[in-house]
């Protein structure tokens, strides 16, 4: 049964998170409109002497292609930097635990997770990173990649918003999200998490003594700025092998609830900074509820299926939950919400064993990266949410006979087209590597033969490279040249590919001139509107994937292994 103790505690965090969202989002719009902000004292020195060494003009807009080339090569040269850096680590320094150089498939497979904000994790981080490593590697790649997402973002807002058929200037984008939004917001967090008692050191480890004799050694690390990083970026990558369920990394109830508040923070602010941005405050109303109606309907059918295992035999106390594979120190609801807003927000850090739910509980994980967008990651998830939108703006206006415009700004075959290949980019990136898994042999090896579960796991660990999510299943053994190449390629396309397409929507758009509302135009503040958003967003994730989970989760519950 669920605890219903805990549960006033979850509904206040997510209560809390909501109502931080509007003066966050607020902030954010005025981050990237150039509004007066308290900070300009502070921020305006330092982007300066920033541009001066970028040498660039930051009041130089681009066009849609040049924002998408600087954005794709600034990422790409951060990746191959650390591709290089992650082959040669055990010679550097900060290296007191013999961390090895990593085989050149593992390194792509590391640099491409982190620079893709997917930050999946195919090898144990105590043992096999240096501490230069994860901080001049892959601690870079935390900060880069969720300012990709926000910047793509940012320049598809825009495109509803301007008809010049500019986007704004990337690199004053990445400079004002890294001074102004990500750097100052992560050193609070890191405060926080090393007050709440989370490590903070550059000692790599510390001798101990066991009771049962002999000595040991415990990895240490500067964990509390790790785990600012890792939840305010959606980053999900653990400073651990054991990720949140190590007693180090969330060692309390506050540090749980702390993380959560920093995973929603971007994600449920994007939709007020957008309706600022693009001057229609009534529009965000339709896209957060959306978000808040798929997050909550799902988060209780996962809190229920945690609830209890059916299959276990009635003697066995459930009492407190289905404690299998949960961090104990928190109650099921605990641990339910922080694992699920994990997922959701493709942050993909762990605290409950992921193999260990019921069929079920996995189902509504794999439904959230299916659509990434509920809310999703840093950006890139509203991103998402926004060619949704397209699409049911488009669908709208053709049932009810009028005409598919969505702020003003018509929406023709062009950003259809864009949107509906970014949708369908996804199943492919998914399906076609499992297929190819499984084809070869490679994937029964991996889980040991194959089974429902099996399947399971196989599907879930490339829908969550593909969705940039990072959080894994297992058992598998997934650090080979076949998984480590496939899922570095998996996690570029699923990446790069949807921005791309964002990129391309907005600069079509933007070259449009904003239209006044007339009688035929498909009203999209209305309640009318979220509930048909809502059940768009459901039915089409359904028809892309329904196939896939009756041969995974839904096969073990009618008796599969």
């Amino acid at each position: 049964m669920i605890p219903v103790g805990s549960l006033p505690e979850v509904v206040l965090t997510i209560v809390l998170a909501v109502a931080i969202a509007p003066f966050f989002g607020h902030y954010l719009a005025n981050v990237y409109t150039g509004r007066y902000s308290r900070w300009d004292a502070i921020a305006l020195p330092i982007e300066s002497r920033l541009f001066w060494l970028l040498g660039v003009n930051p009041r130089r807009p681009m066009g849609w292609k040049e924002y998408a080339r600087a954005l794709i090569l600034t990422d790409a040269f951060a990746i191959l930097a650390a591709f290089i850096l992650f082959q040669v680590q055990a010679g550097l320094p900060w290296n007191a635990l013999g961390a090895p150089n990593m085989s050149w498939h593992l390194a792509f497979h590391t640099a491409s997770s982190f620079g893709t904000n997917t930050d999946f994790q195919h090898y144990s981080p105590e043992l096999q990173v240096s501490l230069f490593a994860a901080l001049f590697g892959e601690g870079i790649l935390m900060f880069l990649s969720p300012a990709t997402g926000i910047c793509a973002f940012i320049a598809f807002a825009r495109g509803f918003s301007r008809k010049d058929g500019r986007l704004g200037n990337y690199y004053s984008d990445l400079v004002r999200t890294y001074t102004r939004v990500l750097i100052p917001v992560a050193t609070l967090g890191a405060v926080v998490f090393a007050l709440l008692s989370v490590p903070q050191t550059f000692s790599q480890s510390v001798s101990t003594l066991p009771l049962g004799g002999g000595s040991g050694v415990i990895p240490l690390g500067p964990v509390a700025s790790w785990n600012s990083i890792e939840f305010l970026g959606t980053n999900g990558g653990g400073y651990f092998a054991a990720n949140a369920a190590h007693p180090f990394q969330n060692p309390s109830a506050l540090t749980n609830f702390a993380a959560i508040i920093l995973m929603f923070l971007i994600p449920l602010a994007s939709p007020f900074a957008f309706a600022r941005i693009v001057r229609r405050p009534h529009e965000v109303w339709p896209l957060i509820g959306t978000v808040l109606i798929v997050f909550l309907i799902g988060f209780v059918m996962f809190v229920t299926f945690e609830g209890s295992n059916p299959y276990l035999p009635s003697a066995v106390d459930q009492s407190h939950g289905y404690l299998y594979g949960a961090e104990t120190r928190f109650t099921i609801s605990e641990s339910s919400l922080f694992q699920f807003t994990s997922v959701y927000t493709n942050t993909g850090s762990t605290s409950m064993s992921l193999g260990s739910l019921t069929p079920l509980a996995q189902s509504t994980l794999l439904f959230a990266m299916f659509l990434q967008s509920a809310p999703g990651g840093d950006g890139a998830g509203f991103g998402m949410l926004l060619i949704y939108v397209v699409l049911a703006v488009f669908m709208g206006g053709l049932m009810v006979g009028r005409s598919p415009e969505y702020l003003g700004k018509k929406i023709g075959m062009s950003q259809v087209k864009w949107a509906a290949a970014a949708l369908l980019s996804h199943p492919f990136v998914i399906l076609v590597p499992v297929a190819l898994a499984f084809w070869s042999g490679l994937g029964q090896t991996a889980v040991g033969g194959y089974s429902p579960h099996g399947f399971t796991v196989l599907l879930y660990e490339f829908t969550s490279e593909a969705a940039n999510n990072g959080s894994g299943m297992g058992p598998i053994n997934d650090n080979t040249v076949f998984f480590n190449v496939a899922g570095a390629l998996v996690m570029l396309i699923g990446r790069y590919f949807p921005m791309i397409a964002m990129l391309a929507i907005a600069g079509s758009l933007s070259q449009e001139e904003i239209r006044a509302p007339g009688p035929g135009t498909l009203k999209t503040e209305t309640l009318t509107f979220t509930v048909f958003l809502t059940i768009f967003l459901i039915i089409l994730a359904g028809l892309l994937f329904l196939p896939v989970l009756m041969l995974g989760p839904f096969s073990q519950i009618v008796g599969g292994l």
